[in-house]
């Protein structure tokens, strides 16, 4: 199976290469510059200024700066909705009229365009010292057969939000260990509280809570094996995960009908104190730090804690997460070399304008000692400073298919109707099936 493996790199931030930005903006259809016969990069990206509008901004500002310092090369930009930009993406990849410059997702979504041969490789730039501006191992997820296809703009990680005036209140502190976790867990509940808000009616997020058991039980690359066929989602690990899960819902670790509510559901609880606990990835920080259509009280009680150790091969440095949309050059391209030039110039500038003025976690390394932030995202920052793993997401890792049967998995397990034994049996049936 090509391109199905985690990222299971190393993580390790040093420093943030700063770059100079121009701050002019540019419309949403193109930026003059440069004289009659400049080259035209066709660029298209989906952050609407109405839905995304720090995101929109940003863009427009690296545009504007790569214009400046590229006379010769001029930036046509179209920009549509997350749906619409999927949906015409189909349509253009159909056609062979893709943008010179896209955005992609990895692994399953960026593989059919690998292979009608429609993204080009971006090793070529990446050995020119940009892949040493990435977090190491987000670059990954855009590999088919050891060539990059996408450079990542966003890194999410997972981790366990929880309400600190709640826990000061029943007299409990952030747990470093599953034992710990459950006598939290025992004590909300004896005192009248939902410990965990949970809407895995989305499957997905419930999801997250088994790939972290999973993790600390057999280290970062027993879940990973397992997909990528070099090991057996029957490995006993993936068995004991399974029965955690159960032992936790047994205890009455989750929400009320957690199994028919959505995250958004679960969210709103967690929000408005009605759960301790909410595992969930960090694109949910601004919610935390900077929205302001949150109550301040909210947000100066929201703290973190990585999940906690379970006692086997895991440990606390590991993360379930991993990059979200990246840059593409088509292929097909006119203007090929001015597009890599482009996507290189782009990722450069991205890193430090995402997380200041968007509050974005990027793909490139951020110094957190050179950037104001809440403390929050420093913290998430200082913690991937020591990172010792980012596990993709496991139904981004999988086919489609495959990832189908995970989801359904994932909901019959959490709500009892499976064994453990029986939900690894199904994983590995499917992932077998595929091989």
């Amino acid at each position: 199976m090509r391109n199905k493996k985690a990222i299971t790199s190393l993580v390790a931030i040093f420093a943030l290469l700063l770059f100079a930005a121009g701050c002019s903006g540019s419309d949403d259809e193109s930026s003059a510059s440069g004289s009659d016969d400049a080259k035209t990069i066709k660029f298209m990206h989906l952050w609407p200024e109405g839905s995304s509008k720090d995101h929109y901004e940003i863009v427009n500002e690296i545009i504007a700066s790569f214009e400046e310092e590229n006379p010769d090369v001029k930036v046509d930009l179209e920009v549509l909705s997350n749906e619409q930009y999927k949906d015409k993406l189909k349509v253009l990849s159909s056609s062979d009229q893709l943008p010179d410059v896209g955005m992609t997702w990895p692994a399953g979504f960026l593989e059919p365009y690998v292979d009608g041969n429609m993204f080009t490789p971006l090793n070529d730039i990446l050995e020119d010292g940009l892949q040493d501006q990435f977090v190491s191992g987000t670059t990954e997820a855009y590999q088919v057969d050891g060539k990059t296809y996408g450079l990542p703009l966003e890194l999410n990680i997972a981790t366990v939000f929880y309400n600190k005036k709640i826990f000061e209140e029943n007299n409990v502190e952030a747990p470093k260990t599953y034992e710990e976790l459950k006598n939290v867990i025992s004590t909300l509940k004896d005192n009248g509280v939902a410990p965990i808000a949970l809407g895995n009616k989305d499957r997905w997020t419930g999801s997250l809570w088994y790939m972290y058991l999973a993790d600390r039980i057999g280290g970062a690359d027993v879940l990973n094996s397992a997909i990528d066929r070099s090991g057996s989602f029957e490995d006993p690990a993936l068995t004991e995960a399974a029965a955690k899960v159960q032992e936790l819902v047994d205890m009455g670790a989750f929400i009320k009908g957690f199994n028919g509510l959505a995250d958004q559901e679960a969210k709103s609880m967690f929000m408005n104190g009605q759960a301790a606990m909410y595992l969930i990835a960090t694109w949910d920080l601004p919610n935390y730090t900077t929205n302001e259509d949150v109550p301040q009280e909210f947000r100066d009680s929201v703290g973190y804690f990585n999940f906690p150790t379970v006692g086997g091969n895991g440990d606390m440095t590991s993360f379930v997460g991993g990059p979200g949309v990246g840059l593409f050059v088509s292929e097909d391209s006119e203007v090929k070399e001015e597009a890599k030039a482009f996507v290189k110039y782009f990722a450069e500038q991205w890193g430090e304008k995402s997380v200041t003025q968007a509050g974005v976690i990027p793909a490139t390394k951020v110094n957190s000692e050179e950037v104001e932030l809440p403390d929050l995202y420093l913290d998430v920052l200082n913690d991937l400073n020591s990172a010792s793993n980012i596990t993709l997401f496991a139904d981004v890792q999988m086919s489609p298919d495959v990832a189908q049967v995970h989801l359904d998995q994932i909901q019959a397990l959490f709500g009892g109707e499976v064994s453990p034994e029986e939900f690894t049996k199904k994983h590995e049936e499917a992932l077998a099936s595929e091989e």
